[in-house]
């Protein structure tokens, strides 16, 4: 293989690497055609905002948002909740290094893959998170 033929075939590669760990809206719903055809226009339309309201389900959530980061159980005298926490990780200068679990997969898996778990100065920052009692939304948190 020639140098540039090599070049190329690492460039697409790359292209395709980042194109499969990114998951919007409009790819979760082509993976999910029947969930989302059975709600009602106006959560069609949050979901393809990356919106979320009170009283979705989980798998509405995972249609709007994708995968939570981080799944966090929590017990008091009202019961039993389950948390979605969706978290950004950044470095003491405020630049957005990566989002979410799925980076530990391709840091071992992919030499080539930027990531950047050894960034000592890296902090995680809790950008959305939804609360589910009933396996319904009842509470959203969000950055502002």
């Amino acid at each position: 293989m020639n140098p540039i033929s090599l070049r190329l075939f690492f460039a697409t590669a790359l292209v395709a690497l980042f194109a499969a760990g990114c998951s919007t809206p409009e790819s979760r719903i082509e993976k999910n055609p029947g969930a989302f055809a059975r709600l009602t226009p106006v959560q069609q339309d949050m979901i393809k905002k990356g919106q979320v309201g009170l009283g979705f389900d989980k798998e509405m959530v995972q249609l709007a948002l994708g995968e939570p980061d981080r799944l966090i159980t929590r017990t008091d005298g009202s019961g039993t909740k389950e948390i979605w926490s969706y978290t950004t990780y950044e470095g003491t200068d405020g630049v957005f290094l990566y989002r979410g679990w799925y980076h530990r997969y391709y840091a071992f898996s992919d030499p080539l893959y930027p990531y950047y778990l050894n960034v000592p100065s890296r902090r995680d920052r809790e950008r959305f998170r939804v609360v589910f009692a009933a396996d319904r939304v009842i509470e959203i948190q969000q950055e502002k």
